[in-house]
């Protein structure tokens, strides 16, 4: 009975919660999903003054919109005020004199049309709960953190929803998809996805962030995303170490084929789509970060296996060092074989040497390619039914695992 009150609540909020009828009939038109156009917020505020969000703040502004970024670090504020340029996190790249710096949260988030959350997801909780008054609630909140919480196992939407009250969740979205920071500060081309529960709210933030060479595609499976997120990281240092060792590309390549099984079981799992996987979120996501030096992980991965770098557990700026532990503990509890990233976690959190945990992966018994998912098109609920049209995702759908378990690698 409240699990049907809920799901009615929400549809009801996010009906509610629609743009005006003059703005709505500007950014959408054509068939029933509508076409979406291409808008300019007022003001966006971008809550973290980190690469990425620096990045994200400098492209909104150049897109026409007054931006407003929130740091922690007094240095930060300064350097983007004084000199147009973030010196501590993203150094050497010119930002935009519409995009401003406070260490005020309220002057940051008062006006803005749409909120960027790009916080580090372990203190995402305690910074939610310290300033949730001051953030709007009817206004597009887009989560661009990755990762899981170590201590609960959430991931930074799930903390959302717990920490929020329930007025925010239907203008919750989640970004997601390959994007390093250096080349979207640049302008280069760039795909990413906007998954969000109420698909009116994805196409609001797809028209908001989208240009001619930053494309968004908005998505309905937030699971997925945000699984998507928190795994490539920990298969990225998978894939630097392989290349650290001279494994070759062969090697590579299978890690992130195989990764990619252990994205879909590990989503499927907490009732995401293993479809996902396909898209920009999962594949597209991964091969950028498990290929490219300019991928904080990769180059963990790899300057460990060549004995440059120690697996430091406190290291902040590869996601994938603390991911791996949460990883693997929520693999753990829910049941699910992810024998790439459980040698991730057992090199950097149980001190087992690198070589041996990578030719481990070879040693193991030989499996069916067919046993990672089971496909079936009758399953599935109604009200999945409806999010997977909206997000345009035709009628195949991910059924549970099989009864037997989860297989193996």
């Amino acid at each position: 009975h409240k699990s049907h009150l809920a799901s009615f609540a929400h549809k009801f909020r996010c009906s509610r919660r629609r743009p005006s009828s003059a703005l709505w009939g500007a950014m959408t038109r054509g068939d029933s999903h509508g076409d979406v156009e291409v808008a300019t917020a007022s003001k966006v505020c971008v809550l973290g003054g980190g690469a990425f969000g620096t990045a994200m703040a400098h492209h909104l502004a150049a897109k026409g919109s007054n931006v407003t970024i929130w740091a922690l670090e007094k240095e930060v504020v300064e350097s983007i005020n004084t000199r147009h340029e973030n010196d501590m996190f993203l150094p050497g790249f010119p930002l935009s004199e519409r995009l401003v710096g406070t260490q005020d949260i309220k002057e940051a988030v008062t006006g803005a049309e749409m909120v960027l959350l790009i916080i580090p997801t372990p203190f995402i909780a305690r910074w939610v709960n310290e300033n949730q008054r001051l953030l709007p609630w009817d206004v597009p909140l887009v989560c661009c953190s990755k990762g899981v919480e170590e201590s609960t196992l959430r991931t930074p939407y799930e903390i959302l929803v717990d920490e929020l009250p329930g007025k925010y969740h239907s203008q919750l979205c989640v970004l997601s998809g390959p994007s390093f920071a250096k080349e979207v500060v640049s302008g280069l081309p760039t795909n990413i996805t906007c998954a969000a529960k109420c698909h009116e709210v994805a196409q609001r933030v797809q028209s908001f962030v989208s240009t001619r060479t930053f494309r968004a595609y908005t998505a309905a499976d937030i699971v997925g995303a945000e699984l998507c997120g928190a795994v490539k990281n920990v298969l990225a240092i998978a894939c630097g170490a392989s290349d650290g060792l001279g494994f070759g590309d062969n090697a590579r390549a299978a890690l992130i084929t195989r990764g990619l099984a252990e994205m879909a079981r590990l989503i499927v799992r907490k009732g995401g789509k293993a479809t996902t996987v396909t898209g920009l979120a999962g594949v597209g996501d991964l091969v950028l970060t498990c290929s490219s030096t300019l991928s904080r992980n990769y180059t963990v991965g790899k300057g460990i296996a060549e004995g440059r770098t120690k697996p430091n557990v406190g290291n902040a700026v590869a996601e994938g060092v603390i991911t791996s532990l949460a990883l693997h503990r929520l693999a753990e509890k829910l049941g699910v074989s992810m024998p790439i990233c459980d040698s991730v976690y057992q090199v950097i959190h149980g001190g087992l040497p690198i070589k041996q945990a990578l030719a481990g992966l070879q040693s193991r018994s030989l499996k069916s390619e067919d046993d990672d998912v089971a496909w079936h098109p009758e399953a599935g609920s109604d009200d999945d039914d409806g999010q997977r049209a909206a997000a345009g995702h035709g009628d195949v759908r991910a059924h549970s695992l099989r009864p037997a378990g989860v297989s193996a690698l």
